[in-house]
């Protein structure tokens, strides 16, 4: 009786985190950049019960022998194991800002270890732990001029440099070079992530590496292209309805596992105040 209660709230537990999760995908939706998260639930391992017996052995002194009856598989419930951010490509939105720069998906090779596809990035001043990494273009001028996010932090050049212009009277190509009056002054950072479901997911859709170091450069990296947009942004990758049917079954499945415990409950009290009672 207690080992289902256990149960039940893994599960209540379980299905509570996931649809934060979504929700938290549903409140993004419309942010420039947002990659989705996406959540694996797994259950514990199994226990295998089985009862113990005993029978009398047909012998002159009739031995008792001792056996154990399998009985089957209990489950002891289940758990969010760990939420993966969804790197596919998001929809292009034109916004005519010259500080807007959409950054697009070309060839990106696949971990033959790993089977995950790679995935690029920009390269952000992180001002505490080296290089943040972020897909969001949504960027601005600071009052110095330097390139930056929308949360301030300063966009870096291939050469790991803060970019400083004279005002947003510029224009980016498609390999991320950055002219005024036709004389090349930069070239926007971009970085590559083998392996990106090892990167940690920050705040404000900003990516990090596990253990600090930096990301290399996508420019020097063999069979990866991309390309860039000047005046768009990429928009989150969050698919609104798909995610609103998630949350409905994430609720009905919390809602399922409320009325299995209330049931235990009722079961608990009909045992303490029936059937122990005293005549």
């Amino acid at each position: 009786m207690f080992r289902g209660f256990h149960t039940v709230a893994s599960g209540m537990i379980a299905q509570q985190r996931r649809t934060e999760l979504l929700t938290n995908n549903m409140a993004n939706a419309n942010t420039p950049g947002y990659k989705a998260d996406q959540s694996t639930i797994r259950s514990f391992p199994d226990m295998l019960l089985s009862r113990l017996g005993a029978t009398k052995i047909p012998t002159e002194n009739a031995v008792q022998g001792k056996y154990a009856a399998e009985i089957g598989e209990l489950g002891t419930g289940v758990y969010m194991q760990e939420t993966i951010a969804l790197l596919t490509q998001g929809q292009l939105q034109q916004t005519e800002l010259n500080t807007d720069i959409a950054l697009i998906d070309g060839t990106l090779p696949v971990d033959a270890e790993t089977g995950q596809t790679g995935a690029v990035f920009y390269r952000l001043q992180h001002p505490v732990e080296g290089e943040a990494y972020t897909r969001n273009g949504n960027f601005t001028l600071d009052p110095a001029g330097f390139l930056t996010n929308a949360q301030g932090l300063y966009v870096l050049d291939n050469n790991g440099e803060t970019i400083q212009l004279q005002n947003d009277d510029f224009r980016v190509a498609g390999d991320g070079q950055i002219f005024v009056n036709d004389a090349s002054v930069a070239q926007i950072g971009v970085s590559f992530a083998a392996q990106p479901d090892s990167l940690r997911k920050q705040d404000n859709g900003l990516f990090q590496t596990a253990d600090g170091t930096n990301l290399p450069s996508a420019y020097n990296t063999a069979n990866v292209s991309f390309s860039m947009q000047q005046g768009y942004i990429e928009r989150s990758n969050v698919d609104a309805a798909r995610t609103m049917t998630d949350l409905l079954t994430a609720y009905r499945a919390f809602e399922a596992n409320q009325k299995v415990l209330q049931a235990y409950d009722q079961s608990m009290q009909k045992a303490v105040n029936e059937v122990g009672r005293v005549n």
